[in-house]
């Protein structure tokens, strides 16, 4: 039960978000985003990714008392604080977005995690060990569709702040992170020692695993839940799916298949085993699953430069490709050069995430290296895996002041 100072909070906050989201700046900044997406932008765009640091943000903000209240008021909050704090591209929207529940649980395996004391340290706790010998608990994925929940939430949060900020069911990303998934139930040691030891087997497993995703997505079409993915659904690597090239809407008697949808995909674990083993065993997986979607972004922290010549330069669907801190920048600027796939810049963490202070001067140098090897190119900025800003949110706007200040240059 909410009390009436706390629902007061709450429907201010949404009415803040709805004047937020009708302002000229919001639409401009929404206009610029689609024709980014479409590899016609006037400037690149940048995203400040809150997540992992959202915990120094937004407690400071917060009025609200009862524990349910916190708890809507943080996630309202976070919606605004990227616009109203850092200055960055981030979008507002004049609903509040909610997205059905579902779940797919890999090789039908209960995922065991030992978490360190006080830390954001883990550790998976391997259920397969040695390939040949376990591979019998490898089992069909299962997956399914949470309504009830999906239910209460919608009619929960509509009962506080819906005559204000509708609540609307909207899509996201397809996603599907196969080397991740297979490092949850094995080490990446023991998945390296079977990539050598037993390939036939890894690769029989990697593409089942590519074969139950492409069944849980044909699932989710089956049953309505797959939503356009046109506007500010989140794609995954903080950005977002604006396109006027997949379907915004569909006809009373046809419903939106994987291949309608934008999706995700990435394989960090993999950085360690060679740009052939990568080709043979790993990519056919990926390839399979990336082109059952419309469009694909594809990366995350992976120098994706070494795969680029045999395998992801022949991936027609690709948009957005990650050039992280470890990625040959140069190689890339010059492959993504006039071509409609975005280079998706993922800065390094220790700017923003290092010392109290921001290194200026550090900042419009490294800046200015991306800016000139991706001058030919559809250039996107994504912060990421910022742990602690220092408690220092102004810290992060000026990070974001300096990088448009060097795009103007």
């Amino acid at each position: 039960m909410i009390n009436n100072k706390d629902k007061t909070r709450l429907r201010n906050l949404a009415k803040e978000i709805c004047e937020l989201a009708n302002s000229p700046s919001m639409i401009e900044t929404i206009r610029l985003w689609k024709t980014h997406n479409a590899c016609r932008g006037e400037r690149p765009m940048i995203r400040i990714e809150l997540d992992t640091f959202a915990n120094e943000i937004i407690p400071p903000l917060q009025l609200c008392d009862g524990e349910e209240a916190r708890k809507l008021e943080w996630q309202l909050l976070f919606l605004i604080v990227n616009h109203t704090m850092f200055g960055d591209d981030s979008i507002i929207r004049d609903f509040y977005s909610l997205k059905t529940d579902v779940f797919f649980k890999p090789f039908d395996i209960d995922i065991k995690i030992e978490y360190a004391n006080n830390s954001l340290g883990h550790h998976f706790i391997p259920t397969i060990t040695d390939l040949e010998d376990d591979f019998d608990k490898i089992k069909p994925s299962t997956y399914g569709i949470n309504r009830d929940t999906t239910s209460r939430h919608f009619d929960f949060i509509s009962d506080i702040i819906g005559d204000i900020l509708p609540v609307k069911l909207t899509g996201m990303s397809l996603s599907a992170v196969l080397t991740q998934d297979i490092v949850h139930i094995m080490s990446m040691e023991d998945m390296y020692v079977a990539l050598m030891h037993y390939p036939e087997l890894f690769y029989k497993m990697i593409n089942d695993l590519a074969d139950d995703y492409i069944d849980f997505y044909n699932f989710l079409s089956k049953e309505g839940v797959l939503l356009s993915t046109t506007e500010n659904e989140y794609l995954g690597q903080g950005t977002y799916c604006y396109t006027d090239e997949l379907p915004d809407k569909v006809s009373d008697n046809s419903v939106l298949k994987p291949d309608d949808v934008w999706g995700y995909a990435d394989s960090q674990e993999t950085v360690g085993i060679s740009e052939t083993t990568y080709r043979d065993i790993i990519f056919p997986a990926y390839k399979k699953v990336a082109e059952c979607y419309g469009l694909l972004s594809y990366g995350c922290c992976e120098p994706v430069h070494r795969i680029w010549d045999n395998c992801l330069s022949t991936i027609t669907n690709l948009r957005k490709l990650s050039i992280s801190p470890w990625c040959d920048e140069v190689f890339m600027g010059q492959q993504l050069a006039n071509t409609n796939i975005i280079y998706h810049r993922k800065p390094m963490a220790n700017y923003l995430g290092v010392g109290t202070n921001l290194d200026e001067d550090g900042v419009r140098k490294y800046i200015r290296k991306t800016l000139d090897c991706a001058r030919d190119c559809t250039l996107e900025f994504t912060q990421r895996d910022v742990y602690t800003v220092n408690h220092n949110p102004k810290k992060v706007k000026r990070y974001v002041e300096i990088i448009h200040e060097e795009i103007q240059k």
